[in-house]
Formats: C-alpha cells, sequence, structure tokens
C-alpha cells in the first residue's frame, strides 16, 4: 500500500514538472489550442456586432406587438348626450350554484365586465328565494387513504367504521380552524349571503383603482379579488391622464382662505383638487377640473363638484354603474331610484312571446322602445323568472303568468343549441341584442328633434309680414322719370 501511495505521488510530481516546462516555453502564459483561420473574428469586432443586435431587436419585436394589438389609450366616446338609463337585474342566487370562491369571483367579475361593455347604468342584485348559504368548506384528501376501516353494527343495528365517533371530534375542531384562518384582521367573517357577495364585488370592481384602498378595506369577501379583470372604463383614470372628470373621496383637509373647500383626492399623483364647497369627509364624489388645470405648473388644481350622471348627458361617456340589493323580485320595481320608475321593462325567458331576430320584432315592439326613459332588462337564476315569481307570494301571481310584470316579454336566443342558458351567457347575449335597438332610437329621436327646432329657429327669425310702399321708388326701380 506504501508502495503503490508513494508511485502515485511521483506520478503527480512529474506531472506538474512537465506542465510547468510547457507554460516557461509558452512564455510564460497557459498554452491554449488555436483556432483555425478564418473561423473567428476578434473580440471587440463580435462584442460591437452582438451589440447591434441586442439594440435592434427590441425595436424590431415592439413595432410587431403594437402594430395590432395595442391598447386603446381612452375608450371611444359616442359624442351624443344621453339621458336614459339602462338597468339590469340579477339574482345572487347564481353564486351559490359555483363551488369554490374562486369561481364566484371569477362569475361577479364577468358580469361586472358585461356591464361596463354594455353601458350599465345600475345593477340590481335580489333575491328570488332559491339561493342557498355560501359556507366554506373543508375537505381532507387524505383523510382515508391508507387507512384499513373495521365496520362493525351497533348497538340499534347500524353498521359504521369504528373510527365514527373520533373522526366527529376532529371534524368539529378543524372546523373551528378554518373559521380563524378565514377570520380577517378587523374579526370579520365571510359572506354567507351570496347577495351581499355579489353585491360587494360588483362595488369593488366598479370603484376607481386609487380609492379601493379607502372604500374596501381588507374583507374575506375580497380574498381573490387579484382574478378579477380590470373593466378599463373611463372613469377608471391613470395617475397622468388630464381628464375633464375625476371620481374622489373628500378627506379631512380643507383649502387655504376663508372661502376654501374641501380637499379632495382624485388620484392626481402628489396633489389634491380643492372643490367649490365644504363636504364631510369619506364620500365618493365626481369632479369636474379644467384640462387647463393640468398644465399650471406650481398651482392647485381647483375643480367642482358635479352629478356622476353629468359626463353621461354631456356627451355619451360611460361613467359606471351603481350597485342596489333588493328583497324580492317585486322590490326591484317598487324601490326605483328614479322618479316614476322603470318605464320599459324587459323579462327574458326562453318561453319568451317575441325573439329579437324575427322580423316583426321591430314593427311590434319600437313603439315601446322608443318613448323609454328608464329601461331594465330582467333576468332569471337558474330555473328562470317564473321559478322567481312563483317564490315570491307578495306578487299574487303565479310564475305562468310572469309576463304580466314586463312591458316586453323577449327569448333572446331563440333556436339556442344547448338545453340551459347560464345567467352570465344570457346576459351578454341580451345586451348584445337589444341595446343597439334601445339606444339607436333615442339617437334617431334626438336628431329628429334637432332638426324640427333647426327649422323652427329659421321659421322664427324670418318677419311674419312684410310690407310694400309704393310712395318712395327703391334703387331697383326700372322706370325712371326724364
Amino acid at each position: 500500500m506504501e508502495e503503490e501511495k508513494a508511485k502515485r505521488a511521483a506520478r503527480k510530481l512529474e506531472a506538474k514538472k512537465f506542465k510547468h516546462e510547457r507554460i516557461v516555453e509558452a512564455g510564460g502564459k497557459r498554452p491554449r489550442p488555436e483556432k483555425p483561420h478564418g473561423c473567428g473574428t476578434s473580440k471587440s469586432a463580435s462584442s460591437s456586432k452582438n451589440h447591434k443586435r441586442k439594440k435592434a431587436e427590441p425595436k424590431q419585436s415592439k413595432e410587431q406587438h403594437h402594430r395590432f394589438g395595442r391598447v386603446m389609450e381612452h375608450a371611444p366616446c359616442p359624442n351624443q348626450s344621453r339621458f336614459s338609463t339602462l338597468s339590469i337585474a340579477i339574482p345572487g342566487s347564481i353564486v351559490s350554484n359555483a363551488q369554490t370562491q374562486e369561481l364566484r369571483t371569477h362569475l361577479v367579475g364577468q358580469i361586472a365586465r358585461a356591464a361596463a361593455i354594455y353601458h350599465v347604468d345600475e345593477i340590481v342584485v335580489f333575491n328570488d328565494g332559491l339561493g342557498k348559504e355560501i359556507r366554506p368548506h373543508f375537505r381532507s384528501q387524505y383523510r382515508n387513504k391508507g387507512k384499513k376501516i373495521d365496520h362493525h353494527v351497533d348497538e340499534n343495528g347500524n353498521e359504521g367504521s369504528a373510527d365514527n365517533h373520533a373522526e366527529r371530534k376532529n371534524d368539529k375542531i378543524k372546523s373551528q380552524e378554518v373559521k380563524k384562518d378565514h377570520e380577517d384582521i378587523n374579526g370579520l367573517m365571510p359572506s354567507t349571503d351570496p347577495h351581499a357577495f355579489m353585491a360587494r364585488i360588483l362595488q369593488y370592481c366598479e370603484c376607481p383603482q386609487y380609492l379601493r384602498r379607502h372604500f374596501f378595506p381588507m374583507h374575506p369577501d375580497l380574498q381573490f379579488a387579484g382574478l378579477l379583470p380590470p373593466l378599463d372604463a373611463p372613469h377608471h383614470v391613470r395617475a397622468l391622464d388630464r381628464c375633464e372628470y375625476r371620481e374622489g373621496v373628500v378627506t379631512e383637509k380643507t383649502g387655504s382662505g376663508e372661502e376654501g373647500g374641501s380637499l379632495v383626492n382624485c388620484g392626481v399623483r402628489n396633489q389634491l383638487v380643492e372643490i367649490d364647497r365644504i363636504l364631510s369627509p369619506g364620500i365618493r364624489c365626481t369632479v369636474r377640473i379644467e384640462p387647463r388645470a393640468y398644465t399650471k405648473p406650481g398651482k392647485s388644481l381647483t375643480g367642482k363638484v358635479v352629478s356622476p350622471s353629468e359626463p353621461r348627458e354631456k356627451d355619451g361617456t360611460y361613467w359606471g354603474y351603481s350597485t342596489r340589493m333588493a328583497a324580492s323580485i317585486k322590490a326591484i320595481f317598487d324601490e326605483a331610484p328614479f322618479q316614476g320608475g322603470y318605464d320599459l321593462k324587459i323579462g327574458t325567458s326562453e318561453r319568451g312571446d317575441i325573439c329579437v331576430d324575427d322580423e316583426s320584432f321591430g314593427k311590434k315592439c319600437m313603439s315601446k322602445i322608443s318613448s323609454f326613459q328608464h329601461a331594465i332588462i330582467v333576468l332569471g337564476g337558474v330555473a328562470g323568472i317564473e321559478e322567481c315569481v312563483d317564490a315570491d307570494e307578495r306578487l299574487g301571481i303565479s310564475g305562468n303568468d310572469s309576463k304580466k310584470l314586463f312591458d316586453l316579454w323577449v327569448n333572446v336566443c331563440q333556436f339556442q343549441g344547448s338545453r340551459t342558458i347560464r345567467t352570465e351567457e344570457a346576459l351578454l347575449i341580451s345586451l348584445a341584442k337589444l341595446r343597439p335597438l334601445l339606444f339607436s332610437t333615442r339617437h334617431e329621436q334626438l336628431e329628429q328633434k334637432k332638426n324640427v327646432s333647426e327649422v323652427l329657429s329659421t321659421k322664427d327669425s324670418l318677419p311674419s309680414v312684410v310690407d310694400f310702399s309704393d310712395e318712395e321708388p327703391s334703387d331697383e326701380s326700372s322706370c325712371s322719370e326724364e
């Protein structure tokens, strides 16, 4: 053994000596194999070429990326004032049909997106009496995995596992742990009412991002709010946008001077907006800011509090929706926020009297559609509007007579390829087919009124009676005295 170790040490020494001799012969540099002539280039030339390529590649990729797939900087504006409103009513029971909270959150996000795309002004979440409570459940995937269950018979003759009593105790302990895990920092529990859950998510989606922290503190219902798609509505402005209207929250600060108004956080970076009056802190308001005020450096922004409907009434700019809860289908119409209620009520059902695609739809329904101010589209739940009417005892009518509640009883998808259409799918179909009919007639009426008013104004400008006199001849008279 000692001889073998000595031989290995001698071989290592010889190898080191040989390596040292080669380094000395090469002039103190470690010898490397030479590359064939013409295959390689100098280091500086190759690095410069790579540098040029790295610079050129991003430009090409940016041009290709933004050529057709660029996102709109601003939502298109109709540039036509709109005084009529569109509302939708959806039962909250559709949320309890989803299996997990992630799916519930995503479902409500789809409804919010559809409402924003088709300019819905109000969403009513009503209780149809068919919903189930939402309960946080706990599932143990490995509960009985690899465990042998010994079946036995009780004193009453019932079969069961020997560990039933112990398992029930464990389930109670685990359910208490789940409740503790779902509790918020403020001691809040997740909503068991599907209608409250849907209303909270809808309000969260509609609120601009810079105001959500103020109006929506941490809550278990918003655990999966990161899955919600953004609305990107016109009132969801960016920090550097120079918009005429902005949503804001009133702060506790006030402007300088005796007539100084409250300061509002409107999402402008590092700057508050002073309004023309003093409001109680914590209120959400719509502020009109002159676009010229953004270009004045060093001066504080000033604005005026206006109605949230002013952007819509001015040039048709969509300014979000309001969310309302109703205790029943009857409360949808009784608690309407508009004076006189809804003058156009549309019910959707697969058993509707008329389909939107029918040629006779325009002739039969245009007289009702053309004269409305506040329209509402009511959608049913899993079982339809008929079951909602049956569940509401205060209405006093059966589900077969549901069409008596509405001005139009419409089937929006006549030859459906599936046995059922989900509520979120029916909402998209209904809005896509009905909204162009609702607002195209309104625009035509406004144009006709403008033309009539212009004709009347021109008539008023002309003199009603023209007097002629023959006492003095005019300059254009053909006869002349000689």
